[in-house]
């Protein structure tokens, strides 16, 4: 997990950041990138991996570890954007504005996938897999993962009916049902299927005449 990292040590390059979002994929809720810089030679005593490839409970305790001692910040891009700039734009904007709320300034970026936005001219990569090969996206990973997951637990709260607690608003079969019984809520996103479909058939309902 550190060969990429090291690689860029023993260039010069001290201050490496990973980045990395959570998100892109739901019918509901905003989506997350996480940055962080790994100082070289940390040790972490949790598992450090893919969010994906971590239970709850091993990405909580990396999420503490890592907040408590490594530089890290987030971005939280909502549903709106989403639906007005397309997932794709709305989670290399949170790249940004992530790396852009980092207490220090990276000297190099190593995002994970396969597009990298601008960082203000600081020189950044994108790595495919790189969640799994890269100790700052993995990081960056996990602290995208447990940000949205908390997020989406609190909206749990405010809108029971459609179970985000449960599946942070991936498109199980049962928030499909859930979606079809009660329609969208306020945090669905209305360019993503099915809730553009259900969306257009609300809105040509409501101008029909009777």
């Amino acid at each position: 997990m550190w060969k990429l990292e090291q690689s860029l040590f023993d260039r010069g390059v001290n201050i490496v950041a990973g980045v990395d979002e959570a998100g892109r994929g739901p019918l509901a809720g905003p989506v997350v990138a996480g940055a962080v810089i790994v100082p070289a030679g940390r040790e972490f005593s949790a598992k450090i991996n893919d969010s994906k490839k971590l239970s709850a409970a091993q990405r909580r305790k990396a999420f503490r570890e890592i907040t408590e001692t490594c530089c890290f910040a987030y971005a939280v891009i909502d549903r709106e954007y989403i639906d007005k700039e397309n997932i794709l734009n709305a989670a290399l904007a949170a790249m940004q504005e992530a790396v852009a709320k980092l207490e220090r300034v990276p000297q190099y970026i190593l995002v994970d996938g396969g597009i990298a936005p601008e960082f203000g001219g600081i020189q950044a990569e994108p790595v495919i897999g790189g969640d799994a090969k890269s100790i700052s996206i993995a990081c960056a990973s996990i602290v995208a993962k447990v940000v949205r997951d908390n997020i989406m637990i609190d909206y749990d709260k405010q809108y029971p009916q459609y179970g985000f607690a449960a599946h942070k608003g991936y498109g199980t079969a049962e928030h499909r049902k859930a979606i079809e019984k009660f329609g969208p809520c306020e945090i669905h996103r209305r360019s993503f299927e099915p809730i553009k479909t259900i969306v257009s058939s609300l809105s040509l309902i409501l101008i029909l005449p009777f």
